[in-house]
């Protein structure tokens, strides 16, 4: 026995599937607006980095977390040295925005940290991950310097905040910016700022110039003049291009590289850890933001991160050691909350620099927390 429905509700249904499938369509196209409104403001200030070289050249090579064609963490040492994997660049990227200012994160991976040495430095770490796993002292080797531990995966980086003229990101001016180097945040002013007390960072365009250490890969503000910032070993110049070049073979001139957005990439996978990517998770619990209404007042939301991956995998030497931009933290302020620079960073800027009520800590955007254009 069949059953037809009544006109009158047969209509209610094709009405309601229509309206509910052009909201879609809308949300889709408003998504897709704003990932290209990021990529052009991540592209827009895009860093320039020199990257010193070290006598393990691969390893100092800036690309991408699957450069291996998968995303497990705990094999890239490995095919770190089998150059069938090809070092393409890539530099990762998010943005977030508030009424006054662009804020991106700019994040460079390395397949390893190798400090002290790709085996020495390995060695070391291994035997103080053993001794804490017997209950030890922290290191019962008694060489725990940054200078000797080395781990699989590394991932350090830098944020840069632009001051808005009106919403075209061609006519916004880099104002401040932050590097992490061996977690630590490094304060910068580009060249010719009126504030003072803070050291100076070269801009080329918009473009800052900064320097990424071999071996370690700790950031900072590249001067073509201190003796400290240059390799013997050569060192290579990473432009954003707009495409992945591979620098395999060269010590030294520029190397074209292009963005992948941190929301696409790493994020999702972060959501669904422990797995092959993410070794440590951590809860990061409901944060309280700012946000800019749609009256164009400012709000206090409650967002959920829960929990999140907050290490890489790795085997090798310190394990799950290296953290995406989220695990973050400068160990001179490790009262403040974990994941404040990558999440809220206006208001750490604010207080970093101690910027008065003009400097806007409420969000346009930020996707991260689930606030969108």
């Amino acid at each position: 026995m069949s059953y037809k429905l009544p006109p009158a509700l047969l209509l209610f249904a094709v009405l309601l599937s229509s309206i509910i499938v052009s909201a879609q369509v809308k949300k889709s196209s408003a998504k897709v607006v704003s990932e290209r409104r990021d990529r052009e403001i991540a592209a827009r200030f895009a860093p320039v980095f020199q990257q010193g070289l070290g006598d393990r050249r691969r390893a100092d090579l800036i690309t991408n977390f699957d450069f291996d064609g998968d995303w497990r963490g705990d094999n890239n040492w490995s095919h770190t040295d089998q150059e069938s994997f090809r070092m393409r660049a890539f530099v990762y990227y998010a943005v977030s925005e508030t009424p006054t200012h662009f804020f991106v994160h700019y994040a460079v991976f390395h397949p390893r940290d190798y400090k002290g040495g790709a085996a020495r430095g390995a060695i070391l770490s291994q035997l103080i991950r053993e001794g804490v796993r017997r209950g030890g002292k922290y290191d019962p080797t008694g060489l725990s310097q940054d200078a000797v531990l080395a781990h699989e995966n590394d991932m350090e980086g830098c944020l840069v905040v632009a001051a808005k003229s009106g919403d075209d990101p061609a006519r916004a001016a880099v104002v401040f910016v932050e590097t992490l180097a061996h977690d630590r945040f490094l304060k910068y002013v580009p060249e010719g700022s009126q504030l003072v007390g803070f050291q100076r960072v070269r801009v080329e365009g918009q473009y800052p110039l900064l320097y990424v250490e071999p071996k370690g890969h700790g950031v900072s503000a590249y001067d073509p003049d201190d003796d400290a910032k240059r390799s013997r070993d050569g060192t290579l110049e990473y432009r954003y291009a707009g495409r992945a070049e591979d620098p395999s073979g060269r010590s030294s001139g520029m190397v074209g590289y292009e963005l992948l957005s941190i929301y696409d990439t790493l994020w999702p996978r972060a959501r669904k850890s422990p797995n092959v990517t993410f070794g440590e998770k951590y809860n990061y619990g409901t944060r309280s933001v700012s946000v800019v209404h749609k009256s164009g007042r400012a709000v206090t939301r409650r967002v959920r991160l829960g929990v999140l991956g907050v290490a890489f995998k790795g085997g090798v030497g310190a394990s799950n050691v290296a953290r995406p931009p989220w695990g973050w933290f400068d160990r001179e302020e490790r009262e403040q909350p974990l994941g404040a620079w990558f999440f809220d960073p206006a208001s750490v800027v604010k207080r970093h620099f101690n910027l008065g009520a003009d400097f806007s800590h409420s969000y346009l955007h930020a996707p991260f927390l689930g606030v969108r254009r």
